[in-house]
């Protein structure tokens, strides 16, 4: 069942306990489809339709381009930043974390009777870059086999499920102490790991492995030493994790005692705020803290966003899912990751209804509004956001101002922000000093708004929009810009400064 605030999660058991054992909604989607294989071994000047997606109408949004493409100063490759748990400096880059494109995926791919090459063609059409193995796909067999259809629409993939691995995540403690009950020591794990890397590394699909999702810290150390062990034996896949929710002083240092055992190459995260009660009003708290985390630690932050229904959970409408895009970007997001994209089975429990593809197979609405908002909107905006830096995320004309959020404050680039509630992200870009870009969300993910933004006279010269469509920057009038936004979208501006700056 849902638990929102829950920062810990029960020791790993049997499979077929997960319900009791109270694990998160992921681990339990997981665990229900194992099987006794685990123990044997939004934008400026586009059309009507991608404004209701998420875009924007911004006054001069037109003209030329100029793209952003930085490496931050600490940089082992294109848009990823290295922290304490990175790779080194000048090692090689990492599926999806680095790259210009932006990482768009689904959780919950078709399950094995739906695997097929026009279902996987179907995902890729949606705008997704990549999935994480699930929905039955529970076996090494059956995750190649994924694999082989997601080589051919040019998908990449993480392995969620694959037994081996599975083992030494949930129901082993990977160290040479042999005191330690159901330990496995460094060589036999190594041994391990390699054996499940052979089973996929011929596939140019295969990103990396999926090696936890929402572990509690005492599984924080063997989550690290299997990271450890993927980047020894392979250096150029993603070791990846998902941790849970959670507020205040207690997340804020379970997040870092998590960074700091399992040195992870980027942070995912999962927290779904639409409730059948309204808004879940701790979502921005837990935002804030991860970005914080993440920034520290020098490398990206991801999250999940709720693109089903279950239980306590309403299906969201279009602009909810633009909503959850435009806010996690202004919070400084470098991954969006949907959950779910095929619906669970409603025997699973808790009460799921649609996601984008129906239990037998059919599109929901909301598929063809995570196309457009995925290809007319996350895919160019992204690419501009993937290689800045998180300087400030702060809510302007927002009333009561959320826990754990900060509310705006004139400073050296913007002088103010009028109009409708919005959150306002500053990124900076790590080879140009002499810009900023300023994204500017809808605060209200149901009713358009309009805002209008002053920037600094004396430290702003000129400010562009970005024109998704086109893929460029257009200059806009000297003085306050008036942005139109749809229900929960967004609009994304260069601000060049001037040399004093």
């Amino acid at each position: 069942m849902e638990r929102r605030e829950r920062v810990e999660a029960p020791e790993p058991g049997r499979p077929e306990d997960a319900a009791a054992r109270g694990l998160g909604r992921r681990a339990l989607l997981r665990a229900a489809g194992l099987g006794a294989g685990v123990l044997a071994a939004g934008a400026a000047g586009t059309s009507g339709a991608a404004e209701a997606a998420g875009a924007s109408t911004a006054t001069g949004a037109t003209g030329a381009a100029r793209a952003a493409r930085g490496t931050p100063a600490t940089a082992a490759g294109p848009g990823h930043a290295t922290g304490a748990g990175a790779r080194a400096a000048g090692g090689p880059d990492l599926p999806l974390v680095d790259g210009p494109d932006f990482p768009i995926g689904a959780f919950w791919p078709p399950h094995p009777f739906a695997s097929t090459l026009e279902r996987y063609q179907e995902l890729a059409d949606a705008g997704f870059t990549f999935f994480i193995t699930g929905d039955y796909l529970s076996d090494a067999r059956s995750a190649a086999y994924a694999l082989g259809l997601a080589d051919q629409v040019g998908l990449k993939a993480l392995v969620a499920a694959d037994p081996r691995m599975l083992a030494l995540a949930h129901y082993l403690t990977v160290t040479d102490d042999r005191s330690v009950a159901s330990s496995i020591t460094t060589a036999d794990a190594t041994a391990w790991v390699r054996a499940a890397l052979d089973g996929y590394t011929a596939h140019p699909s295969f990103a990396g492995f999926n090696l936890y999702d929402e572990p509690a810290p005492a599984r924080f150390a063997n989550v690290g030493a299997l990271t450890a062990l993927m980047r020894s034996a392979a250096p150029a896949l993603l070791p990846y994790a998902n941790i849970n929710r959670g507020n205040g002083d207690t997340y804020r240092t379970f997040v870092r005692n998590y960074l700091d055992a399992a040195q992870p190459s980027m942070v995912s995260f999962d927290r779904y705020p639409f409730l059948t009660t309204g808004l879940d009003s701790a979502y921005f708290e837990t935002w804030a803290i991860v970005r914080a985390a993440a920034l520290q630690a020098g490398i990206p932050a991801w999250t999940y966003i709720q693109s089903t229904g279950f239980s306590n959970h309403p299906v969201p409408t279009a602009s909810q899912l633009a909503w959850q895009v435009n806010t996690s970007l202004a919070y400084g997001c470098k991954g969006i990751q949907y959950f779910t994209y095929w619906t669970p089975d409603p025997a699973r429990g808790e009460g799921y209804t649609e996601a984008l593809i129906t239990t037998d197979g059919r599109r929901t609405p909301l598929y063809d509004a995570a196309t457009v908002l995925n290809t007319g909107w996350l895919q160019p905006v992204g690419r501009q956001l993937k290689p800045l830096v998180s300087e400030s995320v702060q809510h302007a004309n927002d009333a009561p101002l959320p826990v754990g959020t900060t509310a705006f404050a004139p400073g050296a680039y913007l002088s103010a922000v009028a109009g409708d509630a919005a959150i306002v992200g500053l990124f900076s870009d790590p080879r140009d000093s002499e810009v900023r870009y300023l994204l500017v969300t809808n605060r209200d993910p149901d009713r358009s708004a309009t805002v209008r933004v002053t920037p600094d006279a004396g430290n702003v010269a000129a400010v562009a929009g970005f024109d998704p469509g086109k893929g460029t920057y257009g200059a806009l009038p000297a003085g306050q810009v008036t942005v139109r936004l749809a229900a929960g979208g967004a609009a994304l501006y260069r601000l060049t400064l001037t040399s004093a700056v």
